[in-house]
């Protein structure tokens, strides 16, 4: 589907939505209230279910190993007929739109558009859904020149009166000037001095690409993430990545923010506060289990031990002996997720659909394993606070399940998220480029 969506090409995309949909599979509801710990916790995707939850502590990390030759790679297949995406009780899943070329990342716009960088594609397109019946009826690409693999983007300033809005290119940060409701960019992309590490589509061939971007709440501030070049070496090819940086919305005065991060995909302030998070795909090839994914609050100056270390002072044996210094320094993130889940962008939940516990909670996507033998990921997961304290919980809930088939079959690749105007919560998955909504049925 390359067509170049246009308003006047509505009918088409709409049409081409519509009846890809009848192949696609409709959600069901299910629950679970099961607590998964230790060793139970780090299963495979079997044991998946909405309401299933997991914590994983550092007592519960098994030594390390090598599995160095686990490739399992998923090998997107188009949807079987008879499967069902699963959801709590009480919401309901849909196919929202389709035809995307690689949606890796969904932006909400203070009118209710939704934007979707296609990355591989060098194209971001707006949705539009005139008629508020959770489907957009107009298609449009805003911009596709002066796109390098565009992933994060984000509105400036911050509020319901956005002057801009930038991109992260994965070489560098450029910005579109834009007002409330426009469908194309009113004028050429202008390109900011800040310099970022660029990356290959493949993690061999030149490193981590995605790049994410992130305005503070106060507007003063804008932090780009940006992943390693390789798997574990701390060769000189990785100065400047493996790490969150801090910038002025102009892209001057670059500092480090947080660092020793393999690959913070996705960065979100969350909501009434100042503090950042990150979604945060660790290393491979020393074990099964080893080490967990993670989800994390990210402290300024912080250290988070890549390549060096993980999850606290736990040396990794390819670099046994080294920055002995740096040992007490390493922070052990807030959530531990399945090793090798591949979590991708996150969002906090700020619309007032769902009940009420869900406020403030984040929603991740887990993208799927490939250096595991037993699969884990692709899905979506919530991630509870104390909203009292403002602290996460230490644990995850399954929240969409289903992507994957009880033969093992992956069909769908959960990347992108975003909540809606009206409060629904947006999932993209690039195996078969759709992009689906999640709604509570009061």
């Amino acid at each position: 589907m390359r067509n170049r969506f246009g308003v006047r090409s509505v009918f088409y995309a709409v049409f081409i939505a519509v009846t890809f949909s009848f192949a696609l599979p409709v959600g069901v509801a299910a629950e679970s209230s099961t607590l998964l710990t230790g060793k139970a916790a780090m299963g495979d995707w079997t044991k998946d279910a909405p309401g299933v939850r997991r914590k994983i502590t550092v007592r519960d990390l098994p030594p390390p190993s090598s599995n160095v030759l686990t490739i399992n790679l998923p090998r997107v297949a188009r949807p079987p007929a008879d499967a069902r995406l699963q959801v709590p009780r009480g919401f309901k899943i849909d196919l929202y739109a389709s035809g995307f070329r690689d949606p890796r990342f969904l932006l909400n716009a203070p009118n209710g558009d939704i934007f979707v960088s296609e990355s591989r594609a060098n194209r971001i397109k707006v949705l539009r859904d005139t008629k508020s019946n959770g489907k957009p009826d107009v298609v449009q690409i805003f911009a596709e020149r002066d796109l390098n693999k565009p992933f994060g983007i984000a509105f400036y300033p911050p509020g319901n009166e956005p002057q801009f809005l930038y991109v992260a290119n994965t070489d560098g940060i450029i910005r579109f000037p834009y007002r409330n409701g426009d469908l194309k960019a009113r004028g050429p992309a202008e390109k900011l001095g800040a310099q970022l590490s660029g990356g290959a589509a493949r993690l061999r061939s030149g490193g981590h690409w995605t790049r994410d971007i992130v305005f503070s709440p106060d507007g003063k501030k804008m932090y780009v993430s940006i992943g390693s070049r390789s798997n574990v070496s701390d060769s000189a090819a990785e100065a400047d990545r493996a790490r969150i940086f801090e910038l002025n919305p102009d892209g001057t005065d670059r500092k480090v923010y947080a660092w020793g991060i393999r690959n913070a995909v996705g960065i979100a302030f969350r909501p009434d506060s100042n503090g950042l998070w990150m979604s945060t795909n660790e290393r491979d090839e020393i074990g099964e289990d080893l080490p967990p994914d993670y989800i994390s609050s990210v402290r300024p100056g912080g250290f988070y031990g890549w390549p060096w270390f993980y999850l606290g002072n736990h040396p990794d044996p390819r670099h046994k002996g080294k920055h002995p210094e740096l040992a007490d320094k390493v922070i052990v993130p807030d959530v531990l997720v399945q090793a090798h889940s591949a979590t991708l962008n996150l969002c906090f939940y700020t619309g007032d659909q769902f009940p009420a516990e869900y406020k403030g909670d984040i929603f991740a996507a887990f993208h799927g394993s490939w250096n595991r033998m037993k699969r884990t990921g692709y899905k979506i997961v919530r991630v509870p606070f104390d909203h009292s304290t403002g602290k996460a919980l230490g644990e995850y809930e399954d929240f969409v399940i289903g992507f994957v088939t009880p033969e093992g079959k992956v069909w769908g690749r959960p990347v992108g998220i975003a909540v809606a105007k009206d409060g629904s919560l947006l999932i993209s998955e690039d195996g078969n480029g759709t992009i689906w909504r999640v709604n509570y049925d009061r």
